[in-house]
């Protein structure tokens, strides 16, 4: 079961490397502007936050299994979706039903998957996250083979989309039983019980600066491979040929640093490594924005790929610790918090349009500020 779930986060991923390298593809086939691709990386992740609460929370009393396959059934739904829009509207409906589905789908696995062993969160939490590396770094490969053979972006979703059907046929045909850490007090009987539960524990500060610190380390990590992309094809000059090599060094340093942190972990303290890794970010960010030169920033986007790495597992793992016997809970909150920031995408959409890409893409220090003031709390 538990290949069977880092399968599933591979395949989450290897979305996410397509869509890194084919938005300038996507942007001119589909004539995009840029407030349209912030509303793509914004409104469906704000729908779906408003959705998985409640997935969540039925996840912990009991209904994982139907859960997790009809998230997986929407799942490539949306893939099919997206791979034949040929307008805004259609591409954006796919978008609409893939956020929820995924959370469904995917993140009820890794709430589960975090169940199998209490006391490693962080070590697995670093290996899904190896696995969801290998999934981005695979996607702009097969992104790069698509369009060898004249698919395009919409061959490469497609594929993507029979995949994970398969998978689900092995998923839908496994004998799942879902693994839950055992309760002092008897399980929650019902959603109304689950939900008080959810609410006591954003009570609690330690539950609260998890939550936070985590949706300010997604600028500098999905919000940053929105609009990478398009940074360097609109404001550096680069061509869709040297972009996916660029794009392809920072998901390879990033794979590789994910690779190292599982080893890291058993040696050192998660929160030791993620200050020394936030505090380096934020000297470098920086530099990549301001140094003119092409080669210079696609290295310094190599080094910052190489040191986001642990940032999501960490955090994660930490919060998944503050909230023992709770794990479809954690997603609960994790995306009611996420209502804020999800808008994130759609905000730098519009400053972008209002004063230029260049200018907006300051806004993101934001994350290793307040990550590194937040560590330090």
């Amino acid at each position: 079961m538990t290949l069977i779930f880092l399968a599933i986060e591979l395949l989450d991923e290897l979305v996410c490397g397509v869509m890194v390298g084919a938005w300038p593809l996507i942007s001119q086939d589909l004539r995009l502007s840029y407030v349209q691709v912030g509303l793509v990386l914004t409104l469906p992740n704000l729908i779906a936050n408003l959705i998985e609460p409640i997935v969540g929370i039925w996840g912990d009393v009991g209904q994982r299994r139907p859960l997790i396959l009809a998230g997986g059934i929407g799942f490539v739904i949306a893939l099919l979706l997206i791979t034949v829009s040929q307008d805004f509207p259609l591409f954006l409906a796919g978008f609409i039903i893939l956020a929820p589905a995924s959370g469904s789908f995917v993140n009820l696995c890794q709430a589960t998957l975090m169940d199998l062993d209490p006391t490693r969160h962080e070590q697995n939490m670093a290996r899904w996250v190896l696995a969801g590396s290998l999934g981005n770094v695979i996607g702009p490969v097969m992104l790069a083979g698509a369009i060898a053979i004249h698919q395009s972006w919409r061959g490469a979703f497609f594929v993507i989309a029979v995949l994970t059907g398969l998978l689900l046929v092995k998923l839908w045909n496994y004998p799942m039983t879902v693994a839950t850490v055992s309760h002092d007090e008897p399980s929650t009987p019902c959603f109304n019980d689950g939900f008080r539960n959810a609410i006591q524990a954003l009570k609690r500060s330690s539950v609260v600066r998890w939550l936070i610190l985590l949706q300010c380390s997604d600028l500098m990590l999905d919000v940053l491979a929105g609009f990478v992309a398009l940074y360097f094809v609109n404001v550096v000059g680069a061509s869709t040929a040297d972009v996916s090599v660029a794009i392809a060094a920072w998901l390879g340093f990033g794979l590789l640093g994910d690779f190292l942190l599982v080893p890291l972990l058993e040696r050192v303290r998660g929160l030791s490594y993620l200050r020394v890794s936030v505090s380096l970010v934020l000297c470098l960010y920086p530099a990549f924005l301001l140094v003119p030169d092409p080669t210079v920033k696609f290295a310094l986007l190599g080094c910052l790929g190489f040191l986001n790495a642990g940032w999501f597992s960490i955090l994660q793992g930490k919060l998944y610790t503050a909230m023992p016997a709770q794990s479809g809970t954690v997603m609960t909150l994790n995306n009611l918090f996420g209502l804020v920031g999800s808008l994130a995408p759609l905000g730098l959409g519009f400053v972008a349009q209002q004063i230029g890409l260049e200018s907006a893409m300051w806004i993101l220090m934001v994350s290793p500020i307040a990550l590194l003031i937040g560590l330090f709390w």
